[in-house]
């Protein structure tokens, strides 16, 4: 049981909302190639 209340005590401390700001701006800045990669493999017609 030690590992397991000293899992949840670390997940407790993690900084979660840094997380999702990364992921929030990795996904942000994906977004626009991949916009290009469609237009481009559909001929340039949205």
């Amino acid at each position: 049981m030690d590992f397991l209340s000293g899992f949840f005590d670390a997940a407790s401390t993690f900084q979660w909302e840094t997380l999702f700001q990364l992921v929030s701006v990795a996904l942000i800045m994906l977004a626009g190639p991949a916009v290009i990669i469609v237009l481009a493999f559909r001929g340039g017609n949205l």
